[in-house]
């Protein structure tokens, strides 16, 4: 039981500092994009992974955390997808409405759910789907504006979807094919991701921008704000990993989603972006949907284990006293106990 609380917690830190995080550096990037201009959003990118390597390399020559080898094509390969997925879902927004390309984040999560029914076998409840419907329905009605449709655009966002839901999806599967870590497994698959973007990101960017970095003029403030963003990134970086190994790719989006609403909240009370009430009903919704999904998830994650709980029980009328005399009471500790967990990963959900 002591186990299962910690695990609990240790989830629910990976949630608090993903959300955290991510809602941090979505604050930095709109200052210095929005206000500083330095709008290479590719580049900036390669520029996080790196710092992550190099910080994590750092870690584990301090024996932060052990080394743990495994197959070098599946690092490289997932290495590669994901920056391959940041690259597409940055063309995707460069040549779609910004409505089309909320619309395809929000595809995100049925892609997800579609691939790991199909190919992972997973089932989701009725009202698991249900909760997730009723989010995607709140964050649609608060972020999404206009719809723009172009050929080229429908077929980065179709591609950027699929890429992005394969990469999350072997995030998990991974880390527990493995036995790995999310920090062994982010320290390993981040150098390729940066490779590829410090390759393509200058190309990407001028082709977005019609700019070039290198030629962008770099002021004190600017490199101040570079570098803030690309500390906190080590930690969006290591928390994604982190809550995707613990919980599902499908728990992630949500929490992405979650986010969003935030990052809309703060803009509007920090920075004064412009509200109004759709964005405040559709973020009220959206709340509904996530409570929903927590509320299933936490209840037919206690379920389970109280299901294999019973299961594992001995049967005490087919038990031989002889064995209890000679061999003393069986202790609870000796008993499998089921690790249930709050959010745990590939229970998302069995009906």
């Amino acid at each position: 039981m002591s186990e299962n609380k910690g695990f609990q917690l240790g989830t629910i830190g990976a949630l608090s500092l993903s959300v955290v995080s991510s809602v941090s550096i979505v604050i930095c990037n709109k200052a210095l994009m929005s206000s500083l201009h330095f709008i290479f959003a590719t580049t900036l990118t390669s520029w996080h992974l790196l710092v992550t390597f190099c910080s994590l390399h750092v870690a584990l020559s301090m024996k932060f955390f052990e080394h743990k080898p495994i197959d070098l094509k599946t690092v490289i390969g997932f290495g590669i997808l994901n920056g391959i997925s940041i690259g597409l879902l940055n063309l995707s927004l460069g040549f779609n409405s910004v409505g089309f390309y909320q619309m395809t984040k929000l595809a995100i999560i049925p892609c997800t759910v579609l691939l790991e029914t199909l190919f992972l076998s997973k089932t989701f409840s009725r009202s698991i789907k249900l909760s997730l419907s009723v989010l995607l329905l709140g964050v649609g009605i608060a972020t999404i504006t206009d719809l723009q449709l172009n050929m080229l655009g429908s077929f980065l966002s179709f591609l950027a979807v699929v890429t992005t839901c394969v990469a999350q999806i072997m995030t998990n599967t991974i880390q527990k094919k493995y036995k790995i870590s999310s920090t062994q497994l982010l320290y390993q698959s981040c150098i390729y991701q940066a490779l590829i973007l410090l390759i393509t990101g200058p190309f990407l960017d001028q082709l977005l921008t019609q700019q070039n970095v290198f030629a962008f003029e770099y002021t004190p403030r600017v490199v101040v704000f570079i570098v803030l963003s690309c500390l906190i990134s080590i930690s969006v970086n290591f928390s994604t990993f982190l809550v995707i190994g613990k919980t599902s790719p499908v728990t992630y989006q949500v929490l992405g989603h979650l986010k969003t609403c935030l990052v809309l909240a703060f803009g509007y009370v920090l920075l004064r972006d412009p509200f109004n009430w759709r964005n405040i009903f559709g973020i009220l919704v959206a709340l509904v949907g996530m409570i929903l999904y927590s509320y299933y998830c936490t209840r037919e994650s206690q379920a389970k284990t109280e299901e294999i709980s019973l299961q594992n029980k001995p049967n005490e009328a087919e038990s031989d006293p002889l064995l209890h005399v000679e061999n003393g009471a069986t202790k609870l500790n000796d008993l499998p106990i089921s690790k249930g967990t709050f959010w745990e990963a590939d229970k998302d959900l069995r009906a």
